[in-house]
């Protein structure tokens, strides 16, 4: 009897498929912890060895235009032109135009100006449309220009629209660059800034805009092959701003905000500002369709747009004499 039982095989239990996904949910479950581990661990040790901030670059002109202290430059003393104040688009700065305004500054007195939230100004939310145009506005009065022709790029196509609405008076012409003003029209609001948290999204912001490729990857993407390589000196032009104090919570502020524009009501509106107005855009511009510069050209009352052939969406960077030309074409209607 005890050989018999000795001798009994021995019973091999074979995994049933509800174990074999409990190993597997438990192992799974095990990697996404390491790895959540690891990243929240690298992720803090980007923050901490980069939480030193950029200085702003000494030198810089400053005004106080309504309640944003506000950077500007500045060109040209002004010839025979009228005076021009350029506006950028998003997360660009004053600092962009310069191909086009040392052209334009040879017969007009020529500004630009960084936006709140962008390049040195003062951040001053709300990042919007209606914000931004009331620092427009007031630059215009705190530099006492008389009705300066007013150029807004891609995004800051909307500031400078919403600025003739509420101020037409103070203005004396319009252009819309490579911006059809939209309130949906390069985008809507972002998902970034909610569904990165820190310290994730700062470590991530922070490696991007350290990184030189990234950059002038970014750079050349929205430029095209006509622009210039950006250099170490540009590299730090288009990224520095991003490095200031206050510069982080800013851009996940005008993430949250969405892309600046106004209503498409609104915008019509401006078919009946009886203003010298115009449109034009790279001929290449990827953000936007075929039909956007005459459908935009249309909606505000101005003639048929100006296409600047082979230029994508930052004309006034790749093409600056094409530029400079619209933009003096249109101060002589006034």
């Amino acid at each position: 009897m005890t050989d018999q039982l000795r001798e009994a095989p021995q019973i091999t239990r074979v995994p049933t498929s509800r174990t074999r996904l409990r190993r597997w949910s438990r192992r799974t479950l095990l990697t996404l912890v390491t790895l959540w581990g690891l990243v929240t661990a690298a992720s803090m040790v980007v923050v901490l060895s980069t939480r030193e901030r950029a200085a702003v670059p000494d030198g810089l002109s400053y005004v106080q235009a309504g309640d944003v202290r506000t950077r500007y430059r500045e060109w040209g003393s002004g010839g025979s032109g009228s005076p021009v104040v350029l506006v950028h688009g998003a997360f660009e700065s004053a600092d962009a135009w310069t191909p086009t305004a040392e052209i334009l500054g040879r017969t007009h007195h020529v500004f630009a100006i960084d936006l709140t939230g962008n390049g040195y100004s003062q951040r001053e939310p709300p990042y919007n449309a209606a914000h931004m145009a009331d620092q427009l506005t007031a630059f215009i009065a705190a530099m006492r220009l008389a009705k300066p022709v007013v150029v807004g790029h891609s995004s800051g196509a909307a500031v400078v629209a919403e600025a003739a609405l509420r101020r037409p008076d103070a203005i004396g012409g319009l252009m819309l660059l490579d911006g059809d003003a939209l309130l949906t029209g390069a985008g809507q609001k972002s998902p970034v800034s909610y569904v990165l948290l820190d310290p994730y999204r700062t470590a991530a912001l922070r490696l991007g805009v350290r990184s030189d490729w990234l950059v002038r990857t970014a750079y050349a993407r929205a430029c095209g092959p006509r622009c210039p390589r950006l250099d170490k000196q540009g590299v730090d032009q288009w990224r520095r701003p991003f490095m200031i104090p206050g510069a982080e919570k800013a851009v996940w502020a005008m993430l949250r905000e969405g892309v600046v524009g106004i209503p498409t009501s609104r915008l019509a509106q401006l078919r009946t500002v009886n203003m010298p107005k115009s449109v034009v855009f790279g001929a290449d511009d990827f953000v936007f369709s075929k039909s956007t510069p005459a459908e935009t050209a249309a909606r505000i009352g101005a003639p048929a747009p100006t296409l600047i052939p082979h230029a994508q969406h930052m004309a006034f960077v790749s093409d600056p004499a094409a530029v400079a030309t619209t933009i003096d074409t249109l101060s002589k209607t006034r």
